[in-house]
C-alpha cells in the first residue's frame, strides 16, 4: 500500500518510497543535504543506499554519523558546528529516534549560532532551524511527527527537551523496507515504545477526541502486529503495520502528551543508560495498575483496541502484560543497573519530569519509590 498524506505535515508511506528522496529534497527548496544518522546504521547498508539515491541526481550532501543511542548535548553541539561549516542545506534525519531527535537539535542550533544545546530551555522562542526531512529506520518513537526531541545533559544527569516549531519535519518518509531485518531486541524495544505512546496518550490529561483517534488506531496496529514482526523480522506486512502504528502514536502524543511511564523511563535511561523501550517495559503494567481508577475509561478503550473481552481496564493491563511477555522485554530494575540507594533519586527525577505532570494520577515521590521497589 502506498499513501501520500499532507494535513499536519506531509507523510509518504510505502515500501520503496525512500527512492523518491531527491524529489522530496526539491520540494523543501534545497539542492544540498546534511544527513544526520547514528554511528551504527552504516553497517546495515541503509546509509549507503541513501547516499546512492542522493548521488544519482547530483545532490551535494555530507553524512554526519556522530550520534549515539541517547544523544548528548555535546553531540548536538558538535553536529551543529559541522552543519554551520557545511552551510545552508536541508537536514535529512536518518535512523531511529535518537538520530531524529539529534537532527532536530542540530538543525535548531545551526539556525542560532550563539546557542548551545544546554540552552535548550531558552530555545523554544528562538530563531528557526533549517528544514527537515525525516526517514525513520525503526518503528517506535514517532519522532518524525513533531518538532521536539530529547537529549541528555550528561553533567546534570537529566533529560532535556529541545525543540521549535521550525524543526518539525516537513516530510516524513515511512519506508517499511528499511526496518526489515532489524534485530528482534530492537524491534521489541522500539515497538514497545510505540505501544506506550498510544496507551499514555489515550489516558493522559491532555487527551482529546482527535488524539484519542490516533492513539486507539496506533494501539490496535502495534498490539496486533508487533509480536508478528518480533517473531519474523522479514514479514514486510507486519513491519509496515507497526511502522504506521508508531507514526500514528507519534501524532497522538504530540497532541496529548505522555505520562508517568515515560517520566520513570527517562529517569532510568538517564541514570543507567538502559535503552528507552526496555526502561518503559520495566514499569508499564505497574504504572497502569497505579493509575487504573483515574484512567479506567481510557484503559477500557485500550482493551477494545487490543481486541480483548470483556473490554475492561483490568483486561487491558493483562493484554499489555501478555504482549510484553511475548517480546521478552521486561526486566527487574536491579538488572538495569539500579541499586537500592538510587531508587529515591530516580523517583525524584521521574516526578520532576514534565511528562509526569500529564499523568491521569499524579504521583508523590514516595509512591514512585514504592512502585520501583515493587519491580526491583
Amino acid at each position: 500500500m502506498r499513501l501520500s498524506v499532507e494535513p499536519g505535515g506531509r507523510t509518504e508511506y510505502g515500501p520503496g518510497v525512500v527512492a523518491e528522496l531527491p524529489a522530496f529534497v526539491e520540494v523543501v527548496g534545497y539542492a544540498r543535504v546534511f544527513v544526520v544518522t547514528d554511528r551504527g546504521l552504516r553497517a546495515t547498508g541503509i546509509v549507503g543506499r541513501v547516499e546512492k539515491i542522493l548521488a544519482r541526481p547530483g545532490i551535494e550532501y555530507v553524512v554526519h554519523e556522530d550520534v549515539g543511542p541517547n544523544p548528548s548535548t555535546a553531540e548536538l553541539d558538535r553536529g551543529a558546528a559541522r552543519l554551520r561549516a557545511f552551510g545552508d542545506a536541508a537536514v535529512l534525519a536518518l535512523g531511529g529516534g535518537s538520530a531524529l531527535d539529534a537532527a532536530k537539535g542540530i538543525s535548531l542550533l545551526a539556525g542560532n549560532p550563539a546557542a548551545a544545546a544546554a540552552d535548550a530551555d531558552r530555545l523554544w522562542d528562538a530563531a528557526g532551524g533549517l528544514p527537515l526531512i525525516a526517514v525513520p529506520t525503526t518503528s517506535g518513537t514517532g519522532a518524525e511527527t513533531n518538532g521536539f526531541g530529547v537529549t541528555e545533559d550528561v553533567r546534570a544527569c537529566r533529560k532535556v527537551y529541545i525543540g521549535h516549531p521550525s524543526v518539525k519535519p516537513l516530510i516524513a518518509v515511512l519506508d517499511p523496507e528499511l526496518t526489515v531485518g532489524l534485530p528482534a531486541p530492537v524491534t521489541a524495544a522500539s515497538g514497545l515504545d510505540a505501544l506506550v505512546h498510544g496507551i499514555e496518550s489515550l489516558s493522559s490529561r491532555g487527551s482529546s477526541p482527535i488524539s484519542a483517534a490516533y492513539a486507539t488506531q496506533a494501539i490496535s496496529l502495534v498490539g496486533r502486529w508487533l509480536p508478528v514482526a518480533f517473531r519474523d523480522g522479514g514479514d514486510l506486512q507486519a513491519r509496515a503495520q507497526v511502522m504506521l502504528g508508531a507514526h500514528l502514536a507519534g501524532h497522538a502524543l504530540t497532541l496529548s502528551g505522555l505520562g508517568l511511564v515515560h517520566g520513570i523511563g527517562h529517569a532510568l535511561t538517564a541514570h543507567t543508560g538502559t535503552p528507552h523501550g526496555v526502561a518503559l517495559a520495566a514499569v508499564l503494567e505497574e504504572v497502569m495498575e497505579f493509575s487504573v481508577e483515574a484512567a479506567a475509561s481510557a484503559y477500557e478503550s485500550t482493551a477494545w483496541a487490543l481486541r480483548v473481552t470483556p473490554a475492561t481496564a483490568e483486561a487491558a493491563i493483562g493484554a499489555v502484560r501478555e504482549v510484553s511477555g511475548v517480546l521478552g522485554i521486561k526486566r527487574p530494575v536491579r538488572e538495569l543497573g539500579v541499586d537500592r540507594a538510587g531508587i529515591a533519586v530516580i523517583a525524584a527525577d521521574a516526578v520532576a519530569d514534565a511528562v509526569t505532570k500529564n499523568a491521569p494520577r499524579l504521583p508523590a515521590e514516595a509512591e514512585v519509590v514504592s512502585l520501583l521497589e515493587s519491580v526491583y
